[in-house]
């Protein structure tokens, strides 16, 4: 079984009492995940994070902020993704990495890669301008409405979970990043 790489423990967190979301931490110590390349991916004591690299449209499908075996990952990805030295497409390679080395199995890889990627490309799709964050759901008639931008995420993320399910297996992340790549692209060139 190939490596993924291996974190430096447990982080070592508090959560921050603020309006809103209320969902943020701060690392109380460094911490960091070593990828199978030997690149230290650094979340250093003092960063604030909030687990939240997948758009909130797909949090029942794919994962919500600080829940399974991607919790670890998704620390050094937001950190890495605030690095304006990391271009986003490194850290969303990484986090797929680093969630098969936190016990994720390959195929739940690809399918939160698919998620972090659909956050990266929002701001190109012409029918998702809002930020993840500020995707709500519209209540009518005691029930959760989806808005037209949760609906065409959601569309996206099964096109692209169906084509990944058609895939062999096990491939290699060029394959997986091909297939969400491809999905986005037409998305984006479509307007939405």
């Amino acid at each position: 079984m190939p490596t993924h790489g291996t974190f430096s423990g447990n982080p070592q967190t508090e959560w921050l009492t603020e309006p809103g979301s209320d969902r943020r931490m701060k690392l109380l110590a460094d911490f960091w995940y070593d990828d199978a390349q030997g690149r230290r991916w650094l979340a250093p004591a003092g960063s604030v994070v909030d687990g939240a690299s997948i758009p909130a449209p797909l949090w029942s499908t794919v994962g919500s902020p600080y829940t399974g075996d991607y919790r670890r990952a998704s620390i050094v990805h937001d950190v890495a993704c605030d690095d304006p030295a990391v271009p986003r497409r490194d850290a969303d390679q990484m986090f797929y990495q680093a969630c098969q080395a936190g016990g994720c199995p390959e195929a739940q890889a690809a399918l939160l890669y698919a998620g972090v990627r659909i956050g990266a490309w929002l701001p190109r799709v012409r029918l998702w301008p809002a930020p993840a964050d500020a995707m709500r759901p519209l209540v009518a008639h005691g029930r959760t409405q989806p808005t037209l931008t949760e609906e065409s995420v959601q569309l996206t993320f099964r096109e692209i979970a169906a084509d990944l399910a058609a895939q062999p297996k096990h491939r290699s992340f060029a394959q997986v990043e091909a297939v969400v790549d491809r999905h986005l692209a037409a998305k984006a060139a479509q307007g939405g």
